[in-house]
């Protein structure tokens, strides 16, 4: 069927756009098409549909290609529709009444997370993070939660210099390398952390969102004293995001 043959397109069209998104800037076609696994001559071809319907912008002085002004209009409607903190929200706000601990979920934008939902305890002291708040991303645990489940080449392509990571605190990753030792933790845990890194005497839980094909779409964090919980203790505020984590991705079609 005719349909059926332009799904592969479509999906690569989306990893494209996906790819390009999560750039600090244009890219060349080569880093496109390694980042996302396609021949060079195919992601020519989108890039060249992509560039007419206004989704694409190509720099052909500097033979780059970044998003386009069309894309900055699907963003705008997503920001209108907040499908994604409709759907959350309600989510946030029973971990946050079953934790007693600020909870909150952010997306990467970049190699920052912006905050949609900001959830606060009652009795718990005001944090850094609050709706609309851009951090550091591989200094955050929702930033890490979802950093951990994206193609290595991806992660390579956000940070490709030791100038591309930013303190906070003077703690955390400060190298590619690094963050990838952070990362693979967070894979083998289940669950991403900080401590200090954000706020000194603050730390947090996270666990990624995932949406109908798998993809780490945000990150659902609890944060805490830093003193107020031990190793165990931590891990069941994690399990509790895990388990809120899970059910925002369920509500986004997960399986």
């Amino acid at each position: 069927m005719a349909g059926s043959s332009t799904v592969p397109a479509a999906r690569t069209t989306a990893r494209l756009l996906t790819f390009l998104a999560a750039q600090p800037g244009p890219v060349p076609a080569g880093a496109i098409a390694h980042g996302i696994g396609v021949p060079r001559s195919s992601v020519y071809h989108l890039l060249s549909v992509l560039a007419d319907e206004g989704f694409v912008r190509h720099f052909p002085d500097e033979r780059r290609y970044g998003l386009g002004v069309a894309a900055l209009g699907l963003g705008s409607a997503y920001t209108r529709q907040a499908p994604l903190t409709r759907l959350a929200a309600p989510v946030v706000a029973r971990l946050v009444e079953a934790a007693g601990e600020n909870g909150h979920l952010a997306v990467l934008n970049g190699r920052e997370v912006l905050y949609l939902v900001e959830q606060r305890a009652a009795g718990r002291p005001p944090l850094v993070t609050d709706v609309d708040v851009h951090l550091p991303s591989h200094l955050t645990a929702s930033g890490r939660a979802v950093l951990a489940l994206l193609p290595p080449a991806q992660v390579r392509a956000l940070y490709p210099t030791p100038g591309s990571f930013t303190d906070l605190t003077g703690a955390g990753p400060r190298t590619l390398r690094e963050l990838r030792v952070v990362l693979r933790q967070a894979r083998a845990r289940g669950f991403a952390v900080e401590d200090g890194e954000v706020s000194a005497g603050f730390a947090s839980v996270a666990a990624a969102v995932v949406d109908h094909t798998g993809r780490p779409v945000a990150g659902l964090a609890v944060t805490f004293r830093s003193e107020s919980y031990d190793d165990d203790g931590r891990a069941g505020l994690a399990e509790q995001a895990a388990r809120a984590a899970r059910e925002v991705s369920r509500r986004l079609g997960a399986r």
